[in-house]
């Protein structure tokens, strides 16, 4: 940005024949021309403090100011004041956008000075100057009202409105290239600035709403196992869908959907504990991107807003060292049920299919917290079966043939029918993977059929016990 600044302030310096200086509306130094005059006065005393201390006084300001150039549309011609340090005439090119002055340009004067065409053509250029300080205004904004309006709507013209206003407040930034994340669990309802990580266009946070905790997950605190994660923070009710929940929405009743219409056909999924105190939160964060195959702006901001979260990387880690191409990789401690998390939907061009988008992120989110392995951060695209388990109502009920199974009492054994799964059905991986001979195993599988009903040597029976125990993760 500041060297877009500094080629428009060249090609009025060329124009013009003279240096120019760009300030803010507050007289705050941006951009300034090449001095490479012989004539020493053309460096004037508040030329000079300009440049070197980036502001000018109160008395250079109030002169400038008494010439009415906050209200000017066009080039204004202003007097020397030795008094003031003013030792030469000056033209001011107001830099407006949209009627409101958000800068200005100033050159020395001299006789005959300008031309009225070559004027006319530099407050064109002053024109896309007021464009660019527009643009960066926005960036600088605060606009997690617009985003949480859009991702809470509950869909047809509300959601249409809320869109068109993101859109407006994003200005040129809304039809580019953007990643949405799903930061979870977001440590209160504060939103941060958009500073706190590169490339953010838009920040908000969101309700995750609390339920009751099921019973801990087959894989108990074990290796793979999520059920000490559900219980301290794992994430809530609302935050799961394209349209998460409304912003009054906190708490979820065991078994039943969120409130509102609509709500579970969002999916708006996957129980979760509210962390001690109160209700989660979970935090989405819109990041511009420059190509769909390059992703590393979003992987920044994911690292930054997780150390945000205080569930970050050790210090000095670099992005793609933490989250290489899509998962947990070597970090220590990465997989960590109670650790924060990070969602992250497929790129999209525009702000049209946030919802969407919004969906996958959370999902994401979920699907890490319920797999650290996935974690901690999850691309939806590699989620793997989770895509289509967190589209699941909220809270369905576990399928009669795998009720006993994931009781307490049979932790182990829900652990070993898994890790079976996940090895597709491979007798020596998995006993390898779980320390095991392999006559335990049989013994183990063959409990597993007599609490389920199940037979494990037909695929459809394979299918379902699968599903039921991923989807008891969530």
């Amino acid at each position: 940005m500041k060297a877009d600044y500094q080629d428009l302030v060249d090609e009025i310096s060329a124009l013009l024949g003279a240096p120019a200086t760009l300030e803010n509306r507050d007289f705050g130094l941006i951009a300034f021309g090449a001095h490479d005059s012989d004539d020493d006065t053309a460096m004037d005393p508040v030329r000079t403090r300009s440049i070197l201390t980036r502001k000018s006084t109160p008395a250079v300001r109030a002169w400038f100011e008494g010439f009415g150039i906050t209200r000017a549309t066009g080039p204004v011609r202003i007097p020397a004041a030795p008094d003031a340090g003013v030792l030469r005439d000056r033209i001011c090119l107001p830099v407006r956008h949209r009627g409101v002055v958000l800068g200005y340009v100033w050159l020395l004067d001299a006789d005959p000075g300008p031309s009225a065409g070559r004027l006319t053509a530099a407050m064109e250029v002053a024109e896309r100057i007021g464009a660019l300080l527009a643009d960066e205004e926005r960036a600088d904004a605060d606009l997690s009202r617009e985003l949480r309006a859009v991702l809470t709507a509950e869909g047809g013209w509300q959601y249409d409105m809320a869109v068109a206003a993101l859109r407006t407040a994003l200005g040129r930034d809304a039809e580019g290239l953007h990643a949405l994340l799903c930061v979870a669990p977001w440590p209160g309802p504060g939103t941060p600035s958009v500073r706190t990580a590169p490339g953010v266009a838009a920040l908000c946070t969101v309700p995750w709403p609390a339920r009751t905790a099921r019973n801990p997950h087959p894989g108990g605190t074990g290796a793979g196992g999520a059920g000490a994660g559900a219980e301290a923070g794992g994430p809530g009710a609302g935050a799961g869908g394209a349209g998460a929940p409304r912003a009054g929405a906190v708490a979820v009743t065991a078994g039943r959907a969120p409130a509102g219409p609509g709500a579970a056909d969002r999916g708006l999924a996957g129980p979760g504990a509210a962390p001690p105190g109160g209700s989660a939160h979970g935090l989405a964060a819109l990041v511009r991107l420059r190509s769909a195959e390059a992703p590393a702006p979003a992987l920044t901001a994911a690292t930054r807003l997780r150390d945000a979260a205080g569930g970050g990387a050790p210090s000095g880690a670099t992005p793609t060292a933490v989250w290489a191409a899509g998962g947990a990789g070597a970090v220590p401690g990465a997989g960590h049920p109670a650790g924060t998390v990070v969602g992250m939907a497929d790129p999209r061009r525009g702000v049209g299919d946030l919802a969407e988008a919004w969906r996958e992120a959370t999902s994401a989110a979920r699907a890490a917290m319920a797999q650290p392995r996935l974690g901690p951060l999850a691309p939806w695209a590699s989620i793997g079966p989770y895509r289509l388990l967190t589209a699941l109502p909220p809270a369905p009920p576990h399928d009669w043939a795998v009720r006993a199974l994931l009781a307490p009492a049979h932790t182990e054994l829900a652990r070993t029918a898994e890790v079976f799964l996940d090895n597709a059905g491979q007798a020596g991986r998995t006993a390898a993977a779980l320390g095991i001979h392999r006559q335990t195993l049989y013994y183990r599988l063959s409990r597993v059929e007599n609490l389920t009903g199940l037979d494990l040597d037909e695929g459809e029976d394979r299918l379902l016990l699968h599903m039921a125990l991923k989807a008891a993760r969530l």
